[in-house]
């Protein structure tokens, strides 16, 4: 999905990707297999896990690679590319495998999302719109579980189309929002496009369009009996606007025999208010009806009203979910993991850097996720090289994230390889959940992450460690590139 449907995606790259890839075509590195890695290196928010998502929308950009006629034009103008190579753009396909993490999972620094295996060329092309795809969603959806964490089972919606950065990350923001657990949207055109269900009350300036407050609640809720949520706070939220809507819900919905009805703050101290409406509208027997609140809000924000006794059973959520404006970059990476020579030997390739958090994890490898079988509760990750199996009859050491020269010993649990196959010799080969099994899913997984890893604040370091093989192999190259 795309706002302009006469947009061609193949060409939301990095110019250097072309650039290089005319590198490998010319230098006879074209067809060379490589193995990349998309991964992130920190939790946004300090957090203790993210969830994936943006799966969906990579599946439908692979299935579309191409360059037209007009791409290859453009290229051609810009002086810079050979007719050979422009032919080569002009027959392109993906012909390589994707493994990936399925959607909704939640995920930690440094193991792979999703595994890529394919020509140097086709491999590097995709990086640019599949670090989009899941650095977008990903924020979004970690956010969204965060705020709806917060909440404690009260409903979250997510309000912030009109803050968001551009209108893909509205839809798809509100996509990924609701993946993570929020319940629906503001966005229409996400309920169209993906059964995010959108809804709605009015705007401030619904009541100031009326000669009064009293006749624009009114109107409304004749308009809507069976979906009047009231916004009372344009002029005095306790003086005025909840005394106007008990009575506009006195007069047209007792008698049609509606119990079920709301309002809306999106100002003011939001934790006395709440507090004096409800009791305002329990003494005036409209126990049912439901409190919303917007205005600013994030998890803290949400966590600390609670904590103040507010009476809320709905939150809308703007900016600070659609932009996650308080982390706004997910900060995914796409890195060369191996190649594979032509007999099929695979060969790890590592990138070292002073930063020890940017040396990466070489090597074609599996991801497995380690369930207690007494709580079934999350218990480690492992990262393997490709070709070994993990036998979860047997104890594995595992060193301590925050103390390396710790180990803890797992056993009595259930391994369970996290990466499934998405595309095979260029075909696909994974049905694609609905979107309602995904937010399903992400919430069953979630629950599976001990209270310890989901504090908001200072949250215990989920153990992800490697196996003795691929540490091995990680401490030889470093060893050989003069690192120890």
């Amino acid at each position: 999905m795309v706002v302009n449907d006469k947009l061609n995606l193949t060409m939301l790259c990095d110019f250097y990707e072309l650039t290089m890839s005319q590198g490998y075509f010319t230098k006879g590195y074209g067809d060379r297999i490589t193995y990349f890695d998309l991964f992130f290196r920190r939790c946004p928010d300090g957090g203790g896990f993210a969830i994936a998502a943006g799966l969906e929308q990579i599946v439908q950009y692979i299935q579309d690679l191409h360059f037209g006629p007009e791409d290859i034009a453009y290229l051609r103008g810009r002086k810079m590319f050979s007719e050979d190579f422009l032919e080569y753009l002009a027959n392109f396909r993906f012909t390589g495998d994707i493994w990936a993490v399925p959607e909704g999972t939640p995920i930690f620094p440094r193991e792979p999302v999703i595994t890529v295996r394919a020509p140097a060329i086709q491999a590097q092309l995709v990086e640019t719109y599949l670090l989009l795809c899941v650095n977008h969603q990903s924020l979004i959806a970690t956010k969204a579980n965060r705020v709806v964490r917060a909440a404690e089972g009260r409903t979250v919606l997510e309000f912030g189309s009109r803050r968001a950065q551009g209108a893909d990350a509205a839809i798809l923001g509100a996509r990924a929002a609701y993946i993570g657990g929020c319940h629906g949207t503001a966005c229409t055109i996400s309920d169209q496009l993906f059964g995010v269900r959108a809804g709605g009350t009015m705007a401030h300036a619904w009541v100031q369009m009326f000669d009064s407050e009293y006749e624009a609640f009114k109107a409304y809720t004749e308009m809507y009996p069976h979906n009047a949520t009231l916004l009372v706070d344009t002029y005095n939220t306790l003086k005025s606007g909840v005394p106007n809507a008990i009575r506009v819900f006195n007069e047209v919905l007792k008698p049609m025999g509606i119990t079920k009805c709301g309002i809306r703050l999106d100002s003011g101290d939001m934790a006395y208010l709440t507090q004096q409406a409800r009791k305002m509208l329990d003494e005036a027997g409209w126990t049912e009806c439901q409190i919303s609140v917007s205005n600013s809000l994030d998890e803290y924000i949400i966590r600390d009203v609670l904590r103040q006794g507010a009476k809320i059973d709905m939150f809308g959520v703007g900016e600070r979910l659609i932009t996650a404006k308080s982390e706004p970059v997910f900060g995914g990476v796409y890195k060369l993991a191996a190649v594979e020579e032509p007999d099929g030997t695979v060969v790890p390739k590592i990138k070292i850097s002073e930063n020890v958090e940017k040396i990466t994890n070489p090597h074609f490898k599996k991801l497995y996720r380690f369930y207690a079988k007494d709580t079934g509760k999350a218990i480690a990750d492992y990262l393997t090289v490709y070709d070994e199996i993990v036998d979860d009859t047997q104890d594995i050491e595992i060193f301590d994230p925050e103390a390396t020269w710790k180990t803890k010993r797992v056993y009595n649990y259930t391994a369970k390889e996290l990466q499934v196959p998405i595309f095979k010799n260029g075909e696909l080969v994974y049905q694609l959940p609905s979107l309602e099994e995904i937010r399903t899913y992400c919430a069953q997984q979630v629950d599976t992450l001990w209270d310890e890893v989901k504090r908001f604040d200072n949250p215990q370091t989920y153990y992800v460690d490697l196996s003795q093989k691929l540490w091995d192999v990680k401490y030889s190259l470093l060893k050989r590139n003069g690192k120890e």
